[in-house]
């Protein structure tokens, strides 16, 4: 790295010592680029914690295109997904859990844009909200399994088996799913059953008053984390399926941090 001021979203010698591995090799073909990946790193967590646009980002950083193009090009290629699951996976272990979770929690969260961006974009009647709907599974520790980006009046039980058809293949031990009276119903049991074999519980509140429910304060603690960068407390890219890999890279960022901890 060279020398510059630093920002409280870099990597660490020993994030950076846990994340190197799972980064895509250049190719042997060609003259050798010229770029230090860890710095693209800082430049992307800086862009998502901070908020700003690409075109933004400090000058001591590596050049904005460069950045932009990284996060664009891994995005496209699935290495954040990669690179979160190996991730998810070694967190896991580090708690002496199966790296393979059983039970999951699915739930959505509106993220309101008065701007149109792109065709997945809709108007949620119910909450008055313009704008997009985030569909999260996680495990009970609240780490991301799943997530997928809708139009705001997408229905929660679709949403539910978008998840789980992206991980079908992945979780074969996925036997229990909680979730909320949004997702209650019959048809939507028997076709998560039929696709995973596992159990649909709905966790239900006893009154209209606020409490803590069981369970189901573990997915809200995961959206309050994501909510934590400024560019996810609202959804301002054009395409779900960039809003779906910032929301990877969030929960990278914060894996890597607990990581890193297990092995100071």
């Amino acid at each position: 790295m060279t020398k510059r001021r630093s920002y409280p979203t870099d990597l660490t010698d020993a994030e950076w010592e846990i994340v190197e591995p799972l980064i895509p090799k250049p190719k042997r073909r060609g003259p050798k680029a010229n770029v230090d990946v860890r710095e693209v790193l800082n430049g992307i967590f800086y862009f998502l914690h901070e908020g700003c646009q690409w075109r933004a980002l400090p000058q001591d950083l590596p050049p904005w295109t460069t950045v932009s193009n990284y996060f664009r090009k891994w995005q496209r290629k699935g290495i954040w997904s990669r690179i979160q699951q190996k991730l998810q996976s070694r967190l896991r272990e580090e708690q002496g859990r199966n790296p393979e979770p059983s039970p999951g929690i699915i739930d959505s969260q509106e993220r309101e844009d008065w701007r149109k961006k792109g065709e997945v974009y809709g108007y949620d009647g119910g909450k008055q909200i313009k704008g997009r709907k985030r569909h999260i599974l996680v495990d009970s520790q609240g780490l991301l399994l799943a997530v997928v980006v809708s139009e705001a009046r997408g229905t929660e039980r679709v949403g539910g088996m978008a998840l789980l058809l992206e991980v079908e293949s992945q979780l074969p031990n996925l036997s229990l799913i909680w979730v909320d009276a949004g997702y209650q119903g019959p048809n939507f049991s028997r076709a998560v059953e039929k696709l995973t074999q596992a159990q649909v519980e709905v966790v239900k509140r006893s009154s209209k008053a606020f409490e803590v429910l069981p369970r189901r304060w573990v997915v809200e603690r995961t959206f309050a984390w994501l909510v934590q960068n400024r560019r996810l407390v609202i959804d301002s890219e054009k395409l779900p399926e960039i809003s779906e890999a910032l929301i990877k890279v969030a929960m990278t960022r914060l894996m890597l941090k607990r990581l890193a901890m297990f092995s100071a």
